[in-house]
Parts: structure tokens; C-alpha cells; sequence
């Protein structure tokens, strides 16, 4: 059965409306059945609410608009295949996480388990003919208790970490030493079968110190463990270049000996920390620029559509013509710098005047501060309701600065004031407040609405298993934009010694004994 979805969309903007912040919603209605299929071929509605007072108008808190509307939308079959193709893989990706996690429990627990086993089967199954155990071998018994309690305390800070990431394919070096965990104690266990089990070994001492080689042998795995896969990535190698496509912001970085898709993972860190957020209102002028540019030329045809004589001679003319015309025409260099230097203009009246609204906001805090102590306990503002009381003295002129710099979709109202609640509490400057707004930061910086969720797909040639290279180049894509990551490999450097004698430093100063008169 053909499943038809409809839905419709509806605009709501209302200062009483139920939403509370930034947020689109999409509600969805679907056909299962024959007899809702027959009506949801009717108009079904679907309700977006959108509510953004602070950008919406000049005169938000003045004025209030509302704005409804219907339209039909449908989706076709390659859409819902698309849509379940996404939540299959979703789905996947989580199944993959818990499944590698639960056999590393398990795993764990047997390598745990294994030498205490060890200990206890021979006084469960030939409790008779066990002889005494003496001090040595208690000894041992201790040793074994305190070596199990550290493995366990270093299993658990090196493995059972939280995720940061869910990478495409599996770690390596985490499966090898999987497997040569499972092989060692598997070995143990058939030694152990046949060698003690199998002959009711009676000196318990030997069994103790059989458990006692499986711990020593299980502790230096573990620092193989931790010599591939933290300090092995530590020496730097690699020193990788990292540009966005968008607009050619670029960072370099230098990385260890690490796989493409862990190289990937470490260069998705450190773009969150350091690049500038992605603002693409900031390319618009420019696509926008050059599209005006080539509205203005036009083609003609001099000769007319049935000259043909002189067609070779026509069109040679013609294209020397349009050549002319256009260097003629061509003033896109002067709109460009008068744009630039109206656009600064422009930007550095509406940062002082900011600046001022800020600094008198502030101003303003810092006197009902000095007069509190006369007022009554219940006259007494919280820093929040201090923010909302001060905050429409300067929305305005923040407003228009973030409109002019294209930041008004980075910044919520919502945002602003509890950033300035948190200036007021921690008794910050007016500068230290506007400098999340006056300078475009990483993208960390901003809500979680513009980084959390963002799924990334790793582009490469190579395996991405397979570890970094020379001249190896990959690509990691998101909705926006995409990161364009080169890497070039340390050159060896050669370093000499040249000695200097300390002797050659020492001078003599000879004055003459005889005087002018």
C-alpha cells in the first residue's frame, strides 16, 4: 500500500502563544489504513510555530503580528524510502555501540573472573586432597587479590571511558588486543584443564602461582594497551592544514601517528574550539554581487538570424564588441570597495553607539547595586530580573549591530539575557559583555541549536582505517559546509653544533699615556 503524507504548515508568531523560545516543530499525520488514506488526501494541518520577537522587526515588544496560512505538501516514495534509510541507520549506529560495549563487558568480566576461577575450582572439586597452604603461599593469594584490584582500576580509566564520537568503522588496535586477550585466556584455560583439572594437581601452591603468572602476564597486556593507544598518537608526526570551503578559514594542527578516521575525529575537536562559527549570511553579498554583475550584460545579434555570408566575420566582430563593452562596463572593483567601506561605516556607528547603550546599562547596575543595602529585603532584585529590567534600554542598539554583522540568527533574546545576568553575577565589565557579540567566536561559544546533533560523513580515498600519510587529503561534510583536510608529514631536522672558545670573547683596551694640551 502506498503511503501518501501530507502535511501543512501553519506560521504562528504570538506573544501569547505556548512557545517559550526558538524552536521549529513539524507535526507529521500519516495514512496506515484504507480509510485514512481516503482522508488524508483532505487538507491536514500541520502546525509550525516560529516565534523570534527579537529579530522579527524593528519595533519587537511594540508590536505584535500573527500570521496563518495552509498549503498542501506531499512526499513522495523516495523521500519516506530516504527518511527510513536515515532512522534504520540511526538505529544501527546505536545497536553497533551498545553490542561493542556489552562484549567488552563480558570480555572484561572473563579476564577478571578467570584467575579467581583459578583459585576456587580446586577446593570445590578435590577439596580432599588439597594440601595446606603456608605462608608463601598465602602470600601469593595476597599478591593475586591486590594485582586484580589494580588491573581492575586500570581496565576500567583506559576502556570504559564515555564515547566521544561514533566513528565508521571499528578501532584496530582495540580489536587486536581484543582478540589477543580472548587467545591468552583461552590458552590458560586449556592448560589449566589439562594440566591441573584433569589430574587433580594436589599442591595448591603451584595452582596459586599458575593464577599469579595469568595476572602478571594480563598486566603487561594492559600496558601494551596503553602504549598503542595513548601514547603511541602523542609524538607529533603529521602537521595537517584545515580548510573550510565556505569561506577559507584555514587552521593547521599537528597530529600523532593516528588512522584517518581518529585524525578526522581529533580535527572535528579542534574545529569546534577554534574556528570561527559558520555564518552564511556572510557569502550571501557576494553571490548576490556577481549575479548583479552578469544581469547586466546582454548578447545581440548584429547581422540578424538570416545573414549567413558573413557569419565568421559577424561573430569575430561581435565578440570584440562584447569584449570592449564589457571593460568598459566593468566597475565591479569600485562597487566592491565603496561597499566595503560603506559597510565599516556602517558597522563602526552602530558598535558605538553599543557600546554607549551598554556602559550606561551598566551604569545604571552598578547604582541600584550601591543603593540596595537602603532598600527593604523584598525590594531587592535577583541578577536575572536586574537583566530583564535593564535589558530593553540597550536591545535596540544590539539589534541593529547584529543585523548590520549578519549575527541575528546566532543570538537568541532568550541567550542574550542569561548571558547578561551571568555579567551581572560574576560583576563583569561592559566590555567583557560584548565581547561574545562584538567578535564572532568558536562555535562552542554559541547554543546548542548550531552544534549539537551534527552528523559528519568522512570523504577519503584511502581507507580510513589505514593511517595518516604524506599528502593525504580528506574531506569531512556536514549540512553547510565542508572541511577540506591536508596533511603534510614533519620533516626530519638536522641540528649541528658549532663550539665558540670563550677566550675569543676577551679584548684588551690600550689608552694612550700622553694628553692634548
Amino acid at each position: 500500500m502506498d503511503h501518501k503524507v501530507q502535511a501543512t504548515r501553519s506560521a504562528l508568531h504570538s506573544s501569547g502563544d505556548e512557545c517559550t523560545g526558538r524552536f521549529t516543530s513539524v507535526h507529521w499525520k500519516s495514512a496506515d489504513t484504507d480509510a485514512e488514506m481516503s482522508r488524508t488526501w483532505k487538507r491536514q494541518r500541520a502546525c509550525v510555530h516560529v516565534w523570534d520577537p527579537f529579530f522579527l522587526d524593528d519595533n519587537w515588544g511594540e508590536t505584535t503580528t500573527a500570521v496563518t496560512g495552509t498549503s498542501e505538501h506531499s512526499l513522495s516514495q523516495e523521500d519516506i524510502v530516504r527518511i527510513t534509510k536515515d532512522l534504520e541507520d540511526s538505529v544501527g549506529l546505536d545497536c553497533r555501540r551498545y553490542v561493542t560495549r556489552s562484549i567488552a563487558v563480558i570480555l572484561g568480566l572473563l579476564v577478571f573472573f578467570t584467575p579467581l576461577a583459578f583459585l576456587v575450582l580446586p577446593h570445590i572439586l578435590w577439596p580432599d586432597k588439597q594440601q595446606r597452604c603456608e605462608t608463601a603461599c598465602e602470600g601469593l593469594v595476597i599478591s593475586v587479590a591486590f594485582k586484580l584490584l589494580i588491573l581492575l582500576l586500570a581496565v576500567w580509566a583506559l576502556f570504559f571511558r564515555p564515547a566521544r564520537a561514533g566513528l565508521p568503522r571499528v578501532f584496530v588496535f582495540r580489536i587486536l588486543l581484543a582478540v589477543l586477550v580472548l587467545l591468552f585466556v583461552t590458552s590458560y584455560w586449556l592448560f589449566y584443564s589439562v594440566r591441573i583439572l584433569h589430574s587433580q594437581d594436589p599442591d595448591y601452591k603451584d595452582i596459586v602461582q599458575y593464577a599469579v603468572s595469568l595476572v602478571d602476564a594480563l598486566l603487561f597486556i594492559h600496558y601494551l594497551a596503553v602504549v598503542l593507544l595513548e601514547l603511541r598518537q602523542l609524538q607529533p608526526c603529521y602537521s595537517v592544514c584545515v580548510t573550510r570551503a565556505t569561506d577559507g578559514e584555514t587552521r593547521h594542527y599537528n597530529l600523532g601517528q593516528l588512522s584517518i578516521q581518529r585524525a578526522a575525529l581529533a580535527v572535528i575537536e579542534h574545529y569546534y574550539c577554534d574556528f570561527p562559527i559558520h555564518n552564511p549570511a556572510l557569502l550571501s553579498a557576494s553571490k548576490s554581487r556577481a549575479a548583479k554583475h552578469l544581469a547586466g550584460l546582454k548578447v545581440y545579434n548584429v547581422d540578424g538570424p538570416g545573414n549567413n555570408a558573413s557569419a565568421g566575420i559577424a561573430q569575430s566582430q561581435s565578440r570584440a564588441m562584447i569584449a570592449a563593452a564589457a571593460r568598459r562596463r566593468d566597475t565591479s572593483h569600485n562597487e566592491l570597495y565603496y561597499e566595503e567601506a560603506e559597510h565599516e561605516r556602517r558597522v563602526r556607528k552602530r558598535r558605538a553607539r553599543l557600546v554607549v547603550a551598554v556602559e550606561e546599562a551598566f551604569t545604571h547596575i552598578k547604582r541600584m547595586q550601591e543603593e540596595e543595602p537602603k532598600k527593604a529585603p523584598g525590594d531587592v532584585m535577583d541578577p536575572r530580573e536586574a537583566a530583564q529590567a535593564i535589558f530593553p534600554s540597550m536591545a535596540r542598539a544590539l539589534q541593529k549591530y547584529l543585523r548590520t554583522t549578519k549575527q541575528q540568527h546566532c543570538h537568541s533574546m532568550e541567550s542574550i539575557q542569561q548571558h547578561l545576568a551571568f555579567c551581572i553575577t560574576n560583576k563583569l565589565t561592559p566590555k567583557a559583555f560584548l565581547e561574545g557579540y562584538l567578535t564572532p567566536g568558536p562555535t562552542l561559544q554559541y547554543g546548542k541549536d548550531h552544534w549539537l546533533g551534527r552528523r559528519w560523513t568522512l570523504i577519503s580515498e584511502a581507507s580510513v582505517t589505514s593511517g595518516l600519510k604524506d599528502g593525504s587529503v580528506f574531506l569531512l561534510k556536514c549540512v553547510d559546509f565542508c572541511l577540506v583536510v591536508t596533511s603534510r608529514k614533519i620533516p626530519y631536522v638536522q641540528m649541528s653544533e658549532e663550539y665558540i672558545d670563550p677566550k675569543s670573547h676577551k679584548f684588551v683596551l690600550r689608552l694612550q699615556s700622553e694628553t692634548s694640551v
